[in-house]
């Protein structure tokens, strides 16, 4: 697993996260925002390298 990201990673991240905080109406410095955080760098990797992917598979993470 590649543990390093490159500012472009960094910046889908990001962005992904801002959506996800943004529809949850929750704080980006939340616990809550900080379980997404940690899902979403889990998630990264295994093909969900896109804002899109990674915000849909945040929403299934949720529901699961």
């Amino acid at each position: 697993m590649n543990s390093s990201f490159s500012p472009e990673d960094l910046d889908v991240l990001r962005s992904a996260l801002d959506a996800w905080c943004a529809e949850q109406r929750v704080d980006i410095k939340s616990v809550e925002a900080q379980f997404a955080a940690s899902a979403a760098l889990d998630l990264y990797q295994p093909g969900h390298d896109s804002r899109e992917k990674l915000l849909h598979a945040l929403h299934d993470r949720k529901a699961a």
